[in-house]
């Protein structure tokens, strides 16, 4: 009970206390009902400790990176099995992060310059590709396969020049690209490779976790991906020189590596001289790269804490949910193109993509326009021809081989949601009104 002589730590325990019946109040559980209630593609799933942490986190009043921050970023690289991982304000973030810190001068010859160039694809999210142009480099694009979804590494090597330098993609909705083959390329011209993890997050290739084959890996924790923060994102790396040349260019550019509210962490806060500073100028005002601030709040990453605990089951009810639409869905394959799991991998799925076949009679437009007239939610391939996409019809690039799949996924492909949200009966419901659509009643 609350009185006047309470103790702010007495205090606290209440408010926590009344933050879990909140919780119960506001989110009690709901039955599903079908046609009614609409199946989102994506969505956060959260319950009381996350509401907790958050509140815990807001009552500490450290409004920048602090105790949460530091106890993710351990967690997370343990789980990853990365040496760091190192927080920022989004998965985009991290991606401009990730390939702005192999433009470093720390690097020396291997050091990315503008007009270097970068393997990437044209079918993905836009913030993969958008830190090569940002730091005036050259993308270089290959095809996809269908239905994995990933680089075609057919033409990988073949797209090699004299000033290719590095290769950055994404494993696609959580299905690893062909690691073996990207590695073994990267490594025979000593390229630099960078995995957009962001909608991986738990996925293995030849039994080893994504985001541990590359130099350096980027995850998103934006509501619809596998944990969330809200905003939020982290790079991953084993590499220590890696590891400081990120958090620089993520806190100012600043050659300082103090955390938040910290002092003197290097011992010599007042004894270094670099560049034409004058000998003994403070280390905190110190900057060795054009950076920015592109740090996360403490509640951000609190919510995270709470979420990490729940990755292995939300990955788990991921899986299942992809299962049963691949199986549900499989009378239907005249007609639809269902995906694949490419060979060795074990995939975290973050949707479950699907492309028209030629041979329908009802196109990609209709198909999800009938599927969201019944509260199913749906969502293309991200931007499918990025190239096609007004904002990069002018930037300078290389097309190696051709773009057909690409434009196949630009015209046919959508995907559906299997986040731990959808149950049994949402997924039966979203294959019996894809049945439907085709005439042919409830699925077999």
């Amino acid at each position: 009970m609350i009185t006047i002589s309470s103790t702010h730590n007495e205090l606290r325990m209440q408010i926590l206390k009344l933050t879990t019946k909140y919780y119960e109040k506001k989110w009690a559980k709901q039955d599903f009902v079908p046609g009614v209630d609409y199946i989102p593609v994506s969505g956060k799933t959260f319950d009381a400790e996350e509401l907790l942490n958050v509140v815990d986190s807001s009552l500490d009043f450290w409004l920048t990176a602090g105790r949460y921050a530091k106890r993710f970023e351990k967690e997370f690289a343990r789980t990853m099995d990365t040496r760091y991982a190192m927080l920022t304000n989004s998965g985009s973030s991290a991606n401009l992060l990730a390939l702005s810190a192999l433009t470093s001068e720390s690097l020396g010859e291997r050091r990315l310059q503008p007009g270097d160039e970068v393997i990437t694809v044209a079918a993905g999210f836009p913030t993969t590709v958008n830190p090569i142009l940002q730091n005036q480099l050259i993308p270089v694009f290959l095809d996809v396969d269908i239905p994995t979804y990933n680089i075609d590494t057919n033409m990988l090597e073949a797209a090699i020049s004299s000033r290719t330098k590095a290769i950055m993609i994404a494993h696609t909705l959580g299905n690893p690209f062909n690691l073996a083959e990207v590695k073994r390329i990267a490594d025979k011209y000593q390229l630099w490779l960078i995995e957009d993890t962001c909608d991986a997050v738990g996925a293995e290739y030849t039994g080893k976790k994504v985001g541990t084959f590359g130099d350096l890996a980027t995850v998103s924790f934006y509501p619809a991906h596998h944990i969330t923060m809200g905003e939020g994102g982290a790079v991953l790396t084993s590499n220590p020189r890696l590891k400081k040349i990120v958090e620089s260019f993520r806190d100012w550019g600043r050659d300082c590596w103090c955390d938040p509210g910290k002092d003197n962490t290097c011992g010599k806060r007042f004894s270094w001289q670099l560049g034409d500073l004058p000998p003994g100028y403070d280390h905190k005002y110190t900057y060795n790269h054009i950076g920015y601030n592109l740090k996360v709040s403490d509640m951000q990453a609190a919510v995270g804490v709470a979420q990490l605990e729940k990755l292995p089951r939300f990955i788990a009810k991921r899986r299942e949910n992809y299962n049963d639409l691949q199986a549900g869905l499989s009378e239907l394959q005249d007609m639809l193109i269902l995906p694949r799991e490419t060979p060795n991998s074990s995939s975290s799925p973050f949707g479950f993509p699907i492309t028209v076949r030629t041979e329908s009679p009802i196109t990609r437009n209709q198909l999800i326009q009938y599927l969201e007239q019944n509260n199913i939610g749906t969502r293309l391939l991200f931007a499918g021809n990025l190239l096609k996409q007004p904002a990069y019809k002018n930037i300078p690039h290389r097309i190696v081989g051709n773009l057909a799949n690409t434009d196949i996924i630009m015209e046919r492909t959508f995907w559906l949601g299997v986040h731990p949200g959808i149950n049994r009966e949402m997924v039966k419901y979203m294959v019996d009104k894809l049945y439907e659509a085709y005439g042919r009643g409830d699925s077999i």
